[in-house]
């Protein structure tokens, strides 16, 4: 035997890792095979040991039908269960073979059908001709159920069930396997004789039971090798006369086991095994798996018993591990009502899910939580940073195709993970929209597993006079590995705790949509009539404003003379509140006609919006000596008027608010970003106190006096409202006595939603966090 170059070969290894079980059409000695033509029930094809326990030789027993080997009173019956199409009617049975004359040999017989409906018959030579009585199933399976009762912990529970099984077959070792969601087997219980080696709480990588294996536990409970180191019984004829096809053997209790298998046993010193199947909602949950160092016929009786005991036994492990999940289930139920309350409550869903008792952690016991919501982050407990997180919902984003995502071994999945293991090693993801997620976090959980083996080499190709086959592992002796990189499993019930939740954040979010619109409405049909009013008072007032100043004028010419010092302060008094007034005015008018329907984007070069300011600015200009730059500037798509009035707006400020005996000093920057472009409007000022930088662009909100400072409180209320209707943001950063920077962007493209949105690492003082 050598060992197999793979890669020059190029082998097929999942082939042989997971052979097709009806490729497999030899028997196990110890019973004798009949495949039977229907309906005369003659022999088609019969295994080559027929003759050491049927008395006659294969090749004489074919042709002949089943009347001339059994009693034929027992065929009658045969043919008239077989009439109903119902094996259950039949199976099992003890039938008489005839050997010599009037010399019988008894055996268990079960008789199967195959995919292609061929009839199979199955004879072990019965080890007792006395049933296993009815009543000693019943105390079997009652005895075992009162101590299991009376079993608080499901490890107690699961080596009651080994101790017991061990009792009834009296083999050596019995052991639990319970498969974990990766497909590897653990040790849970275990009962043996003392002088064999223990294998409890040793894992067992998948590849051990393929999956062609899992398949065929699935469809039989029960699998016994009496003796591994028997020699495999061929059928004759190797073909199926009937269907010119080799017998299918999946379903058959008799048929031979893989050779990789009887390695395995081999190698771990067992002689005859006996496997009973522990099924969960039609899936594998474990093995129960039974072991002899020596070779050990089981009674068909016994086995099913057994069966029988593990089908009752494991009916109550699913009940307590229910059991379980219902507790742990309706915490969760609780946990997921009072966040939909929360959410429901709340004007913004995030904060129902992340400034309240219990919150996000609470609903899938998780260490960290994150909400991407329109562009923003909103995070609770220990998470990645925001950029890392950006980066993974961009992965999430290629790799997610489903309503969840969930893995306890992030890192090995997306390798950046590993500079946050130990916040984020186990990820559970529900996307909203293709931008928006709710994200749990699990922190790195470092594990020795212990294996039975190296799992890394758990077997071997061989090719042995040109046969390529598996071989496994020879040692199966303590192998510690530590495990890194992964966080606690998700249980399925948090991931359908988390599904739920997210149904409910969606269906608020589509409610809430909904208010905004109905409120988007009102407020459009609020505006239009406000900004009706503000046209026809300010027409109708300027009027009436005017003539009061023109008389005041007149009044103040022709009576000058007259009026005492007084009379004059009163004039003037009148001539300044006047023109307050219609400053007020003015304003009111801008502010009312800004708005998302009036702004005419275009292509422009921001020079001529920006000299325009600056010529509206010029009186002002020359009466404090201010000296402007600014930046080149570039050409984007905004609303030329806006822009103008924009900057006017800024710098005019600038002006107003300069040091007194100060030269005003103002710079106009502008930068281009990746989605956006930023501007500032710098000055050297008296500057702001940062507690009112939100305050300022609140409409008729002044920090000073209209002695101290003219003006209508409404300029900076513009500014924002013209940048807004941009998609753009705006904000102020500023100390006293340290000057003032205003800042604002504008997408790159004009209004476009998607620039727009994006945030930076500034500070923006609009946003919602």
């Amino acid at each position: 035997m050598v060992a197999v170059d793979l890669d020059a070969q190029r082998l097929n290894l999942t082939h042989l890792k997971q052979p097709e079980i009806h490729h497999l059409v030899k028997i196990q000695p110890h019973g004798v095979v009949l495949v039977l033509d229907e309906p005369d029930l003659r022999i088609l094809q019969v295994s080559r040991n027929a003759s050491k326990l049927l008395g006659v030789k294969a090749e004489d027993l074919l042709g002949q039908t089943l009347d001339e080997i059994l009693d034929p009173y027992q065929v009658d019956r045969f043919r008239a269960g077989l009439s109903y199409n119902n094996l259950e009617l039949i199976n099992p049975t003890k039938v008489w073979a005839r050997r010599n004359g009037d010399d019988y040999s008894v055996f268990d017989a079960v008789f199967h059908r195959t995919a292609d409906h061929t009839l199979v018959l199955e004879l072990e030579p019965a080890v007792t001709q006395d049933n296993i009585p009815f009543l000693s199933f019943y105390h079997l399976a009652k005895a075992s159920i009162q101590q299991l009762e009376s079993t608080a912990s499901l490890a107690d529970f699961c080596h009651i069930i080994v101790r017991q099984v061990r009792s009834v077959t009296g083999f050596e070792r019995v052991m639990l396997y319970k498969f974990d969601e990766d497909g590897h087997g653990e040790v849970v219980a275990e009962d043996k004789i003392k002088d064999m080696e223990s294998y409890l709480g040793l894992h067992y990588p998948e590849s051990d039971i393929p999956s062609t294996a899992r398949k065929m536990f699935l469809s039989n409970w029960i699998r016994v090798i009496p003796d591994a180191a028997a020699e495999a019984v061929d059928l004759y004829p190797a073909v199926n006369p009937a269907t010119e096809q080799p017998t299918d053997l999946t379903l058959s209790i008799l048929r031979s086991a893989y050779p990789c298998h009887l390695d395995y046993l081999h190698n771990m010193g067992v002689g005859a095994s006996l496997t009973i199947s522990l099924m969960k909602d039609n899936k594998l949950w474990g093995l129960i798996a039974c072991h002899h160092r020596t070779p050990k016929l089981v009674p068909y009786e016994l086995r099913k018993a057994c069966e029988f005991l593990g089908r009752v036994i494991f009916a109550e492990i699913s009940t307590r591990e229910e059991e379980a999940d219902y507790s742990y289930r309706a915490k969760l139920a609780q946990v997921q009502t009072a966040l939909i309350d929360f959410m429901s409550e709340a004007d913004y869903f995030v904060d129902g899910l992340t400034r309240h008792n219990p919150n996000l952690l609470d609903l899938v016991d998780a260490k960290g939580a994150a909400i991407c919501f329109n562009g923003t982050w909103t995070t609770v407990g220990q998470t990645p940073p925001d950029e890392e997180l950006n980066f993974l919902v961009q992965w999430l984003n290629k790799t997610v195709d489903g309503e969840v995502f969930a893995t306890n071994a992030l890192p090995l999945a997306y390798s950046d993970a590993e500079r946050f293991k130990n916040v984020a090693s186990g990820l559970l993801a529900v996307p909203l929209s293709k931008r928006s997620y709710v994200l749990w976090f699990r922190p790195e959980v470092i594990q020795t597993v212990n294996w039975g083996g190296d799992p890394n080499h758990a077997y071997e190709v061989t090719d042995e006079g040109g046969e390529v086959r598996l071989c496994p592992r020879k040692s199966f002796e303590l192998w510690k590995e530590t495990v890194r990189f992964k966080s606690l499993p998700w249980k399925p019930v948090e991931i359908k705790a988390v599904l739920e939740l997210r149904k409910a954040i969606v269906n608020i979010i589509l409610r809430q949509a909904e208010e905004l619109a109905l409120l988007a409405q009102d407020l459009e049909r609020s505006n239009a009539e406000l900004k009706k009013f503000a046209y026809v008072a300010s027409h109708d007032l300027q009027e009436p404003l005017n003539q009061v100043a023109n008389f005041v004028q007149l009044l103040e010419m022709r009576y000058d003379e007259r009026l005492d010092e007084d009379g004059k302060e009163f004039i003037g008094f009148a001539v300044e509140g006047v023109s307050l007034m219609q400053t007020l005015i003015d304003d009111v008018l801008v502010y009312s006609k800004v708005d998302l329907k009036g702004v005419e984007c275009e292509l422009t070069d921001l020079d001529d919006p920006l000299d325009q300011a600056l010529s509206n600015l010029r009186g002002r200009v020359a009466e404090t000596g201010a000296v402007i730059t600014h930046d080149p500037m570039p050409t984007i798509v905004v609303d030329r008027t806006q822009l103008m009035q924009l900057f006017q707006n800024l710098m005019g400020n600038a002006i107003k608010f300069r040091k007194p005996g100060e030269t005003p000093q103002i710079h106009i920057g502008v930068q281009r970003r990746e989605d956006d472009w930023l501007f500032s409007v710098q000055d050297h000022g008296i500057g702001i106190d940062p507690q009112f930088a939100e305050r300022i662009f609140v409409i008729f909100q002044r920090l000073h006096t209209r002695d101290e400072y003219p003006g209508s409180g409404m300029g900076l209320a513009i500014c924002k409202k013209i940048v807004e209707c941009h998609r753009g943001k705006i904000w102020v950063e500023s100390a006293l006595d340290q000057g003032t920077t205003f800042y604002f962007t504008i997408p790159v493209g004009g209004r476009d939603r998607n620039h727009a949105s994006g945030r930076t690492t500034q500070n923006y003082p609009f946003g919602r966090r």
